[in-house]
């Protein structure tokens, strides 16, 4: 198979979408692979480094596109991509549908086969491919939290972890999977009081396991997320819902309640967020106010640490990657029922029931 791998578009996007190993395989396996020239500068590598692995370096992105029976890529195609998509193309990628309706359409409009890597989901409920950017993410929200609780950037000069004689900073957690197990392990380590709620009791019992008491954690309901909501420094969205656009827990109101200078950080903002006063920013705009709050919704934000997070995609992805370049999309979702989950768009069609019940599309499951 012909595999395309295109350089992002997305703003301060540096990740791509395979490393040099990942090329060597695919290669190895008996497949061509073409990379956009200098697609992996941002995350530090170079088109020799390709081209020693056994890629070929294509030098616009149209001949890519154009060349490839499947592309692999990190973040959905933009505007700008749409008109190189062709029918029975393989689109391997994060898409997080539920909120692109005009993508959907684009894709489903050109037939497009497209396999979201955040709905490959294992028997267990693990999302394999998803699961390296969450920890990526969660453990950058508190990060970022902190450099914007600096007054210096417009926060309320607050250290999260206190110093001795002085209150800790509080940060509240809503959602306690990946990411929010991330940006706990950090703020706890950096000294901060840390409330996650989720509405998982197993999940909080793991959470209360693995924590040792240093979290509090509490069952997500309106009384219990507006007390936490409430006068906390920092607050981190990180609801997940498979497939689905994310459901509004924090309200506008709840945002009202934190004091001038907190911070929040949505890193459910790629699936429409979940916090209600939260839209989409980028990193060369990252922040925004509301009523004193400072707000940071950055879809992408593994991006900007492009190598850690290209490699670490890579390593979850080249398995199915290989999967679909030997058997094709059909026979591959045959064989695998969990990449069969990862199947949004196939022949004109919504074929994910989550995202066509979210932008209120037709769903057609997949017919062998």
């Amino acid at each position: 198979m012909i595999i395309g791998v295109p350089k992002e578009i997305k703003i301060s996007e540096n990740r791509v979408g395979l490393t040099e190993a990942g090329v060597k395989q695919l290669v190895k396996e008996g497949h061509s692979v073409n990379v956009e020239a200098d697609a992996g500068l941002g995350s530090g590598i170079s088109n020799a480094d390709f081209e020693r692995a056994g890629a070929k370096i294509l030098p616009s992105k149209k001949e890519i596109y154009a060349k490839a029976e499947m592309i692999i890529k990190v973040k959905e195609p933009l505007p700008d991509e749409f008109e190189l998509l062709k029918e029975n193309q393989i689109l391997y990628t994060y898409l997080h549908l539920a909120a692109e309706p005009k993508l959907t359409r684009v894709l489903a409009e050109r037939k497009v086969k497209a396999i979201a890597y955040e709905t490959i989901q294992l028997p267990d409920g693990s999302l394999p491919l998803l699961t390296p950017m969450s920890e990526v993410a969660g453990r950058m929200a508190t990060q970022v939290g902190a450099y914007y609780l600096q007054k210096d950037h417009g926060g309320k000069g607050i250290l999260l972890g206190g110093v001795t004689g002085v209150k800790r900073g509080r940060v509240t957690i809503v959602g306690g999977g990946i990411v929010g197990v991330n940006a706990a392990q950090m703020a706890v380590g950096l000294g901060a009081e840390v409330t996650i709620l989720d509405v998982n009791r197993a999940r909080m019992e793991y959470l209360d396991h693995i924590f040792q008491g240093r979290v509090t954690t509490l069952y997500s309901n309106v009384q219990n997320i507006e007390r936490s909501v409430a006068g906390c420094d920092l607050l981190v969205g990180a609801v997940l819902i498979t497939g689905h656009k994310a459901p509004t827990l924090v309200t506008r109101q709840m945002v009202q309640t934190m004091t001038a200078g907190s911070v929040v950080v949505d890193v459910a903002v790629d699936q429409g967020g979940c916090i209600e006063t939260c839209r989409p920013t980028s990193h060369t705009n990252p922040t925004y106010d509301v009523d004193g709050v400072i707000h940071y919704c950055v879809p992408n934000m593994p991006g900007v640490v492009a190598r850690t997070s290209t490699y670490a995609l890579t390593s979850a992805t080249i398995k199915y990657a290989s999967i679909l370049a030997e058997l094709g999309v059909e026979e591959a979702i045959a064989k695998d029922p969990f990449l069969f989950k990862g199947l949004n768009v196939y022949n004109g069609h919504v074929t994910y029931e989550p995202v066509a019940k979210d932008l209120n599309m037709e769903y057609r499951p997949y017919r062998p």
